[in-house]
Parts: structure tokens; sequence; C-alpha cells
């Protein structure tokens, strides 16, 4: 939807512009690559056409807020050529996003090469093999280079590696590996093969501890200066006044709801093109016959519960948090309840995949003993328990009632990955079916596939484990600490009274507390959506069923933790 509405809202834009200019060949290539039909000179059109309602917008609102003629000035003049970098680098910042979480299936994709040259030593095999195996971007690439070397003595997977080498050198020095494996000696080709995957993954484990430790500086200044010590100066304003500072209304609804805002989205921005590989989530389309449509009730449910939010902080807390009650909780919960279908089947997919290297072990075994791998896999579904044995056993069934083959009873019009939609098990059967064609040499292919899904698990444990420092950090700030400060000092900025002279003419009208509330409260929501999404982000990759899962349950732990903290600590001061 969102692209649909960019590639509506660009050439609009591109008719206010001024002046034109040339496009950069990184945003030719980055609309290349997101396949978009709009010109790159329709880009740049509409970022300088942007500038023009982003000032005057900016004018706008500072106005309102009564900042000083030269603030004014300097606010619309950084929104227009904020605006216009946003549009100018924004395919760039999207094409990049997509690259990283396409090159978290790179050691998947150097694994199925190596499997199939282990069967056959044949680079162009393997690597049309590989290819075909799922429509991912780093497959469709290695697919389109394959087609170009047809007819010519490369295979088309060094030029491939070339492409990404500057996104992932050890892609290429993987994919040399790969080449000199099919050369080399019998007897020496499984070592060479093992190093070629070794050197992808140790290059993904070895970027992501960097980035860990890029990012670490900034994600801590977005704690302590982007949400902390904003909401704790809150508590600062009475004196301000007092003390005869000039700050309005006005003033801290443009600072708490307009500029740091758009400072947080930018340090996001920011963060999220920096990481270099995403091991990115299942992705499921809500129309995914595995999961249930939840939209309407997560409608009603948000409704319902944002009614009695609304009630409720109305009598219990003030007038005005109910509007703040009512938005966050049930702008939460719906979100959540929409997620929720799609959040489940994910994890009973990660089920299946956690014992996928199991399965391929006890097949792997018994067909390199000679067995047949129908029979193999009807062993294994009695002997691997939970969600893939469970999933084996329906897959046998389909087998023996319809007389089809192993691919067809997993991927076929009535397989069992209708309802475990995981492109890591279609992989795993694309194996397995050429394992039925190829048989007993086939089982040691299998036997190392188990070994690399097991690596590859390793891996991703490692990864979470490195980020997790950072993101529960930003997650536990968004939802709790957060909210809990905000809601402290908005209680202390009330309880404060204004200083009196000797006549008992007050210095300075206090800022209405419903005033103060409403503009740090929005503040509170706002900064709980942004920081869940980047901590997400930095984790997962952006998903946006994951997101939504996360975002709606840090709104409503925001709204109420924050509410909560207003009463605890109106009551103490």
């Amino acid at each position: 939807m969102l692209t649909t509405v960019a590639h509506t809202l660009t050439p609009m834009l591109a008719r206010l512009a001024p002046t034109s200019a040339d496009p950069s060949d990184e945003l030719r290539r980055a609309l290349a690559f997101l396949g978009s039909e709009t010109d790159p000179e329709v880009v740049v059109e509409a970022g300088y056409g942007a500038a023009i309602p982003a000032a005057l917008l900016a004018w706008a609102l500072a106005t309102v807020a009564r900042l000083p003629t030269l603030t004014v000035l300097v606010v619309a003049l950084a929104a227009a050529l904020g605006s216009a970098h946003a549009i100018h680098t924004a395919p760039i910042w999207v094409a990049t996003l997509r690259r990283t979480r396409a090159l978290g299936s790179a050691p998947e994709l150097v694994g199925r090469i190596a499997l199939r040259m282990r069967i056959e030593p044949s680079v162009e095999r393997a690597v049309a093999f590989a290819a075909h195996a799922d429509d991912g971007p780093l497959s469709s690439s290695l697919a389109a280079h394959t087609e170009r070397a047809r007819g010519t003595p490369t295979s088309g997977l060094g030029a491939f590696a070339t492409a990404w080498r500057s996104w992932f050198p050890a892609l290429d020095r993987s994919a040399a590996l790969l080449q000199t494996a099919a050369d080399v000696p019998a007897g020496e080709r499984d070592r060479a093969l093992d190093r070629a995957h070794e050197v992808v993954r140790e290059g993904t484990r070895d970027r992501l501890a960097d980035f860990v430790g890029e990012i670490r500086g900034p994600v801590t200044a977005v704690y302590a200066f982007g949400v902390l010590l904003p909401l704790a100066l809150v508590g600062a304003l009475p004196a301000a006044r007092v003390a005869g500072v000039g700050i309005s209304t006005g003033h801290v609804v443009f600072l708490y709801d307009f500029v740091l805002p758009a400072g947080l989205l930018t340090t996001v921005a920011w963060v999220l093109v920096r990481r270099p590989v995403a091991f990115a989530p299942l992705s499921i389309d809500a129309t995914n016959p595995a999961v249930s449509d939840h939209r309407r009730r997560a409608a009603l449910t948000g409704l319902v519960v944002a009614a009695g939010c609304f009630v409720a902080a109305d009598a219990v807390v003030a007038p005005w948090s109910a509007p703040l009650a009512a938005v966050g909780a049930g702008v939460g919960t719906a979100l959540y309840v929409a997620a929720r279908p799609m959040m489940t089947l994910r994890v009973r997919v990660r089920a299946v995949e956690d014992s996928l290297s199991d399965v391929l072990y006890l097949v792997g075994r018994a067909v390199g003993e000679g067995e047949a791998v129908e029979s193999a896999l009807a062993r294994a579904a009695e002997s691997v328990p939970g969600e893939a044995g469970t999933l084996l056993g329906d897959a046998v069934g389909v087998q023996r009632r319809l007389r089809v083959g192993v691919v067809e009873s997993f991927c076929g019009d009535y397989g069992v990955l209708d309802s475990v939609p995981s492109p890591r098990v279609e992989g795993v059967v694309t194996l397995l079916g050429l394992a039925a064609s190829e048989g007993r040499p086939a089982g040691r292919a299998i036997v190392s596939m188990a070994d690399q899904l097991a690596a590859l698990s390793r891996l991703d444990a490692e990864s979470r484990r490195e980020l997790a420092s950072v993101t529960e950090t930003l997650s536990n700030t968004a939802a709790i600490f957060g909210p809990l400060v905000a809601g402290a000092t908005v209680a202390l900025a009330d309880g404060m009274t204004p200083a009196r002279t000797l006549d008992e003419a007050a210095v300075a009208a206090p800022m209405a507390t419903s005033d103060l509330g409403v503009a740090v409260g929005v503040y509170v929501l706002v900064s709980a959506v942004v920081l869940t999404t980047l901590a997400v982000g930095i984790a997962d990759g952006l998903d946006r069923h994951l997101v939504a899962s996360r975002v709606g349950s840090a709104l409503v732990s925001s709204t109420v933790t924050f509410l909560i903290a207003f009463v605890a600590a109106g009551a103490l001061f």
C-alpha cells in the first residue's frame, strides 16, 4: 500500500518542483533494484517539489507555537531541506534494507550449492538448483546471472558474487571456494565445500558483531538524549516559567510532538540502513490460507477497549488523559489482535524449523543405508516429536492417499506446507526430492545439510544474543521506563505552584496540566512506536506483522504505565 501511495504522490510533487537536476547513479541503482517504474528524474523533482509544502507547514506550526521570527525562518528552511533530502534518499534506504534482508539468506544459498555439489560436482547444475529453490532477492539475482551466463564457459556464480561483493565480501570468497571445489580431488571436495559454507557464516557473524559495536553509542544517545532527558526536563518547566523564561504550551507541543519525533525518526533510519545482515523473519500475508483474517475482530476489539479506557481514564485519572488512553490502548490492542494469527503461525513454523536438522539426520542416515526417502520420512515422523513430527506424518499420509512423490506431498496442490509456509522447509523438501531420484549417494548430502542447518541455528541464536543488549534497552524504554519517567514528571510539574511576590501576585502563571499532559503523552506514544520499530528492525529486520504485534503491545504498556505513574506520583507530591 505504501508503494502505491508513493507511486501516486511522486508525480504530483514533481509538478511543484521549481527546478530539476540529474539523479545520482546510486539513486538509479536503487530504483532498478526495487523494480520501480518511476523515473529517477521524477523522484529528484518530487523532492524539490515537497520542499515547498513542507516549508509552509513548518512555518505555520512554528508561527502558531509563537517562536521568534528568526527561529521560524530556520525551522521552515530545515523542513524544506530535510523533506527534499528524505525523498531523494528514501529509495536508496529502502533498497539498502531489502539488500540487508536478502543477505540474511546467503548462508542458506551457499549451503544449497554445496549440497548439490556433494551429489554431483558440477557448478552449473548446483547453481541452477540453488537459484530456483526459492524466490528471494538473492536467489533471483543468482538466477538472473545464471541465465545471462547460459551458453558461455562460466556458470554465472562469479558474476553474481562480484555484483554483491561491496555489500558482503564473504560471499565472493565463498563463491571462489565453491568453484575451486569442483576441480579438486574427490577426497578433498567435502573439505572445500565445508570451508565455503564456513566462510559465509563467519562473515555474517563478524559483520553483525561490528554492527553491534557501531550502534551501541547512537542507541545510547537515543535512550539518554532523545527520551529520558527530554522527559525528565518536563519537571523543570514550572521552575523555568517562574524564572521568567517565556515557555508556552505551543513551545512544548512543537518541541515534544514535532522536533523530538523527527529526530527519533532520523536516528532510526540512520541505524537501520547500517545493519549489514538481517535474518528475515517469516513473511506471511493476511490472505494466507493458514491464518484467519482478524482485521474486523481487531477493529471491533480496539473500539471496545478505546471506549472503556476513555471512560476509566476520565473518571480515575483526569479528563485530559481520556483521549490519550483511548488512542494508545485502542490502537495498540487493534494492532496486536490483527497480527496475532500471523504470530501464532510464526511460532509453529519456528518449531518445525528448529527440528529440521534432526529430521534430516535421521532421513540421511536411512537413505545412506539404502532405504527409500519415502519410508525414511515415515520412520522419522514416528521418531521426531512436536510440530515437525506432525508435519512429516501429514506429508506421509498425503503420499499414501494420493500416491504422489515427496515434493508433491509437501508443495503440491494438496501439500502440507499450505499450513506451514516456510521457505527453509521448502528448500529441504527440494533436496529430499532430489535424493529420492538419486538414491543412496544422496544420503551423505542430507546428513551434511543437517549439520549446516544446525550451524545456521547456532548462528541465528548467537546473533540474537549479540543484539539483545541493544534491543532490550530500546524495548524497555519504549514500553516502561520512558512512560514511567514521563508520568512522574508531569505529576511533579502539576504539583509545583508558581512562586509569588510579597503581595501574593503570581510571578508566572502555571502551565495547564491538561496541555502539558497531552503534549508529553503524545510524545510517549510516538516514542513507543518509533523505538519499538527500531528494536524490531535491528533484531529481525522490518516485517509489518512483527512490527504491528510488538508496537501494539508497547502502545498498551506505555499508555497504562504513563497514567499509573501520573496517578501514583500525584498522590506523593
